[in-house]
């Protein structure tokens, strides 16, 4: 299985909770992680988010009130959300949510001091797409 070690444990359940915007995942660890939304949107694993190596990562802003609209399996290993802003490249394996989960308070202020340095508030609208298709260069 791609991406995945034995000591990765796997999802028992998985639980979208639409009120309150989190994705809630029981782990075979015993451990259950309450996932918001937004931080799966803003550190969502796509190249449109993370772009095409270190630095190259698009900060994402304003997406507070993002919702799963869809949740759909990805073999046995992951999963891929369609977010109500029409974003759905990303796919999650459970590694990766387990990350996102046991380092949220860390990706909060992660992606808090990268506002900051940009400069840029947090519920501020993307700006659009300047034509840039990311198939074009390879």
């Amino acid at each position: 299985m791609a991406g995945l070690t034995q000591d990765t444990p796997s999802p028992e359940s998985i639980t979208l909770h639409n009120k309150s915007r989190v994705l809630e995942v029981g782990f075979s660890d015993g451990k259950t992680f309450r996932i918001p939304f937004e931080l799966m949107r803003v550190y969502s694993p796509s190249a449109e988010v993370q772009g095409h190596g270190p630095g190259q990562e698009v900060l994402q802003t304003g997406k507070r009130e993002v919702a799963v609209m869809a949740l759909e399996p990805v073999g046995n290993y992951a999963v891929q959300p369609t977010f109500s802003d029409g974003h759905d490249s990303g796919i999650f394996s459970w590694d990766y949510l387990y990350f996102l989960g046991s380092k949220e308070a860390e990706l909060w202020a992660d992606y808090n001091a990268r506002l900051a340095a940009a400069g840029v508030d947090r519920d501020a609208p993307m700006p659009e797409k300047a034509g840039h298709a990311c198939g074009s260069h390879h």
